[in-house]
């Protein structure tokens, strides 16, 4: 016979269910009102949770946003690219391909999330509040480039690509592929007037770009 949860695991579990369910509410509220739009206790009311259950887990509309973001972000798996990069490798893989999968999980990130909307909602507010950019980039864009800078790194130390300034050179790659596959949505420039190239066109194009330079020398 399987004994029971004790009380303080069910009381862990409610605590983390409500966690998300408040968290959830606050970023449909964040992204349709901004960020004075929005208290407590219109969060609460949106989670269906009482006032204080929110008080007591965040303590203020501020912590809210913050575990927004970080909410937000989780969603991006990071930990696979150094996993996706040493099977690369194992297999003899080369930088293209490895780079190609980066761009997809990119792509697939802010084609499954509201990343193009929470953007636009950080430029708006960072002007009155410029924390929030800060931890936008904080526990976002930093990590998603220091991603791609330590695989770049390893795929120079291999020898597969000859790139002694990788963090530089993954501030470029990203620029290639953001410019077209995000910037136009939060700009809300029409694709008519951009003239916009599929997806895979941008990728190869950029890879193409970036092993021009950082290519392996014989």
């Amino acid at each position: 016979m399987i004994p029971a949860p004790s009380q303080p695991a069910r009381q862990g579990k409610g605590r983390s269910r409500n966690r998300l369910k408040i968290v959830a509410a606050a970023k449909a509220l964040f992204l349709r009102d901004g960020y004075d739009g929005v208290n407590l206790e219109r969060v609460a009311t949106q989670a269906e949770v009482a006032r204080q259950t929110v008080y007591n887990q965040f303590g203020s509309k501020e912590a809210v946003f913050r575990a927004v973001m970080e909410h937000h972000w989780s969603s991006l798996p990071l930990g696979d690219l150094s996993t996706r990069l040493e099977q690369s490798l194992g297999s003899g893989g080369d930088p293209a391909g490895f780079l190609r999968q980066f761009s997809e999980i990119l792509l697939t990130f802010i084609e499954d999330t509201d990343q193009v909307a929470f953007t636009r909602l950080v430029i708006a507010e960072s002007r009155r509040s410029p924390w929030i950019a800060e931890e936008f980039y904080r526990v976002g864009k930093e990590p998603l480039t220091k991603a791609l800078t330590d695989c770049l790194r390893r795929l120079h130390e291999t020898g597969k690509i000859n790139c002694p300034s990788p963090g530089l050179a993954a501030h470029q790659f990203l620029g290639l592929v953001q410019e077209f596959i995000i910037w136009p949505q939060v700009m809300a420039i029409g694709p008519d007037v951009m003239n916009m190239p599929p997806f895979d066109v941008v990728v190869e194009e950029g890879i193409a770009m970036f092993l021009d330079r950082y290519g392996a020398r014989d």
